[in-house]
């Protein structure tokens, strides 16, 4: 059975850090592009980065340089480092694998408040 588990969200401050992970099962991890997306209340989801089976890595533009993610194909785990974190990041945070096929995980909230 496929899984995706996100974790490592939570409540920060503003110009703080948090680093989410996702750790999949039950296909070749290391044969899949990992993704991550995030979702804001009452607003489409959004690509914010990818990391290919090369370990290429990709971001949307409004990560600015913020965001680093990464992956670990012995452990299943992909990663996404947030750091200077901004209360427009605030949004549930998920991870997607894809090949020619796609997996989603439920997703982890981050909520970025003083």
């Amino acid at each position: 059975q496929v899984q995706l588990v996100e974790s490592g969200g939570g409540l920060v401050q503003p110009g703080g850090s948090l680093k989410l992970s996702c750790v999949a099962s039950g296909f070749t991890f290391s044969a899949y592009a990992m993704s991550w997306y995030r979702q804001a209340p009452t607003k489409k989801r959004e690509w914010v980065a990818l990391i290919t089976t090369y370990d290429t890595a990709r971001y949307g533009d409004s990560v600015n340089g913020r965001f680093t993610i990464s992956r670990d194909n012995a452990k299943n785990t992909v990663y996404l480092q947030i750091n200077s974190l901004k209360p427009e990041d605030t949004a549930v945070y998920y991870c997607q694998a894809r090949r020619w096929d796609e997996y989603w995980g439920q997703g982890t909230q981050v909520t970025v408040s003083s």
